[in-house]
């Protein structure tokens, strides 16, 4: 991989957007992935869990969300846990008459998996049926995080921690070519740059041998390069959710939300990369 990447593909209704990212910066992320996950079974057993914290969506949303709109506040529940960013914050709106708002919103969130052209408009109005008076900023979490464990081949992981460009922080943040902090990056947080940067990502991981269940690997990837940013820098809203412990792999496994898998739902091994289960 070249210092600086070309532009991915996107698709042709949507402005191509240039990423110049750091092909060493993602070598030596890509490596200390794979160092980190030998000592709990190996990259496969975490590329396991994320597909049965799909799975799990899937089975409690409906495959293309068609359960969303008999869905209930204890079948939500479940789902809390693999929430990271969203789990300490939504506990207010699981009760009722909230949820019955918040259901409501998933419902035309739906729209987005019919129509990808919808999903900017879709996200951007997330949250106002609750609280049409000032969305909090996670509810923008929660609507990625559906689309992404519902169709991951159609939604890349478009959560903040990922890229926030009002906060000019995040995964794009911290693999930008030569980055200084404090740099502002002019790149929007829109479905084309994340789609764009998974292109990226994607053809990195290619160049390095992995072809299959690349999703999983470049959330993976995503996830412990901002695992790194948070040891080692701190100050992150993330800190918040999380221990102080300065361990990546911890903050790797919480941000994917692997800490959220029950114990009687773990695959075999899975209770080693996993951790404890995070309440709502």
């Amino acid at each position: 991989m070249s210092p600086k990447t070309k532009t991915a593909a996107v698709p042709a209704q949507m402005h191509p957007i240039r990423l110049e990212l750091s092909g060493p910066r993602l070598n030596a992320s890509l490596g200390r992935l794979v160092a980190q996950c030998e000592a709990s079974g190996g990259v496969e057993q975490y590329v396991r869990a994320l597909a049965l914290k799909r799975s799990v969506f899937r089975e409690v949303l409906g495959a293309d969300g068609a359960a969303v709109a008999r869905l209930e506040p204890h079948e939500f529940r479940i789902l809390v846990p693999f929430l990271p960013t969203v789990r300490r914050r939504i506990g207010p709106w699981l009760a009722r008459p909230t949820f019955d708002a918040l259901r409501d919103d998933l419902v035309r969130l739906m729209e987005a998996l019919r129509d990808t052209s919808a999903v900017e408009t879709r996200m951007a109005a997330f949250g106002e049926c609750c609280n049409p008076a000032g969305r909090p900023r996670w509810v923008r979490d929660l609507a990625a995080e559906v689309l992404h464990q519902l169709a991951a081949e159609r939604f890349p992981l478009m959560t903040r921690w990922v890229w926030d460009a009002a906060a000019n922080t995040g995964v794009l943040r911290e693999i930008w070519f030569d980055g200084e902090d404090g740099t502002r990056i002019d790149v929007p947080d829109s479905y084309a740059t994340f789609l764009t940067l998974r292109e990226e990502l994607g053809g990195f991981l290619a160049g390095n041998g992995v072809f299959r269940d690349v999703s999983e690997y470049v959330d993976l990837l995503c996830a412990q390069v901002y695992a790194e940013y948070i040891c080692t820098q701190g100050g992150s809203y993330l800190r918040v959710d999380f221990s102080t412990e300065d361990d990546p792999s911890q903050y790797t496994r919480r941000l994917l939300g692997l800490d959220g898998i029950p114990g009687d739902a773990r695959p075999a091994r899975a209770h080693s990369i996993e951790g404890e289960t995070a309440g709502a």
